[in-house]
């Protein structure tokens, strides 16, 4: 056998699965599909029957029992949990084999809070790494669903390798004003596709510099907190500001920097030079800590145009110190596109540009300073004859730091969208490689470049 067939038969090895729990996990797989993301199969489990029979997923593992009559857990995640549990047998035997799984939910409600710890538990016993992909609620949905996902996060990141959470409010945060309840939780959808996409795509991607599956391993096993971001240019410095894209990506839920491992990804056209890439890699080192470990690669493909992608997943935080809950620090020059409809032409995925918010108020104020001195009291006397007793001293308030206010995304304007495909749209393959041919019809979603 030759070398090359060698090299395929083990490519052919990776086994990617997609595990959509819920409601919420269910239409981020109808969506995954129906967008065409490649070389992975597909798993949906829900105790929703209704919910299950509109699954477009290869696999379904109904969770219903006598009690529940396949109507669903009630938004209680205790019934989600139990069913999840009688059920254990047929969830071990839909993850066999694979060896990455993604388990992908919306974090508040019943079956994907309850259920998805024991999905996430099932795919790790058997040796996978597992990646969990989940959202928190919308401010809307109430405070009774928020504190629901608290604790259905906090369950959750004990039985994964990684964890990806994306905020919705984020999502309104950069959407148009009169976005309707649908397309909120469309955009959601999306958002969970891109999250799951940033990281096959690094593994399936043919690429002149390749990411495979034991680089991904490297970075995200046992990594805790995962952040991801995705960012695209064109024109002038295309590379770097790609870069400044992704690692300030609205979505990030917070800094990543003190990053101990980071996934790099540059993808464009043959003619991308040397020095733009080094660039574009120097910016994401300096992102993160110092002596950070940093694996990336690379995909040359004219069918980018001009534009040049840069996917960037990092892992690895202190555990003592925990993710920083803070934005990065403000790079003025950076352009944020902001939340794009999505749109099919000629069967390739384009987002129509939104325009960016004028005027935004600063997220936090400056704290008021603290007086210098204080002001000591006047001594008194002594009238008795008393012990002396030694002055107990004073030491100055310590000054309150000062807020650093988030960075507009106003001075960053949207980066234009990728409009060169041509082809017609994909099917889904369930082969483990993409074919050469097919390549030029992958995209990424543009609201997070």
């Amino acid at each position: 056998m030759s070398d090359i067939a060698q090299a395929e038969n083990f490519s052919d090895k990776t086994l990617i699965k997609v595990v959509g729990v819920g409601g919420a996990g269910g239409n981020a797989v109808n969506r995954m599909i129906a967008e065409g993301l490649q070389n992975v199969e597909f798993v949906a489990i829900n105790t929703d029957a209704k919910d299950l029979l509109r699954s477009d997923a290869d696999v379904k593992i109904s969770l219903s029992d006598a009690s529940s009559r396949g109507l669903g857990a009630g938004a209680d995640p205790e019934k989600g949990a139990k069913a999840a549990q009688d059920h254990q047998s047929d969830i071990e035997e839909a993850l066999k084999g694979a060896d990455m799984v993604f388990v992908t939910c919306g974090e508040g409600g019943g079956t994907g809070t309850g259920a998805s710890p024991l999905v996430a538990r099932a795919a790790r016993q058997q040796g996978a790494l597992t990646i969990a992909v989940v959202t928190r609620p919308f401010s809307f949905e109430g405070p009774r669903r928020s504190a629901s996902a608290d604790s259905g996060i906090e369950n959750l990141r004990k039985e994964v390798d990684a964890l990806i959470i994306i905020p919705n409010d984020r999502l309104l945060d950069l959407s148009d004003r009169s976005v309707s309840v649908i397309d909120a939780f469309k955009t959601a959808d999306s958002a969970l596709l891109a999250g799951v996409q940033g990281i096959t795509d690094l593994i399936t991607m043919n690429s002149y510099i390749h990411v495979d599956f034991s680089d991904v391993t490297a970075i995200l096993k046992d990594a805790g907190t995962a952040l991801f971001g995705i960012g695209s240019a064109r024109g002038e410095d295309r590379a770097s500001q790609a870069a400044e894209i992704a690692i300030s990506s609205p979505l990030l839920e917070a800094s990543i920097e003190g990053a101990h491992g980071a996934l790099l990804n540059i993808a464009g056209p043959t003619d991308l030079t040397l020095q733009e890439a080094n660039e574009a890699a120097e910016l994401v080192r300096e992102a993160i800590h110092p002596e950070a470990q940093i694996i990336w690669g690379l995909a040359l493909d004219d069918s980018y145009g001009d534009e040049v992608r840069v996917t960037v997943i990092a892992a690895g935080f202190d555990a003592k110190k925990g993710v920083e809950s803070y934005r990065p620090a403000d790079r003025s020059d950076v352009k944020v596109p902001q939340l794009p409809e999505l749109h099919l032409t000629n069967g390739a995925v384009q987002y129509a540009q939104k325009p960016a918010e004028e005027n935004p108020q600063p997220a936090h104020k400056p704290a008021a300073q603290a007086p210098a001195h204080p002001q000591q009291a006047a001594p008194q006397p002594v009238q008795t004859p008393v012990a002396p007793v030694n002055p107990v001293h004073q030491p100055a308030p310590q000054q309150a730091p000062a807020s650093t206010a988030m960075p507009s995304s106003t001075t960053m304007p949207a980066v234009p969208s990728y409009d060169d495909a041509t082809n017609e749209h994909a099917a889904v393959s369930r082969t483990p490689r993409i074919p050469d041919s097919e390549l030029g019809d992958l995209d990424i979603p543009d609201f997070l470049r």
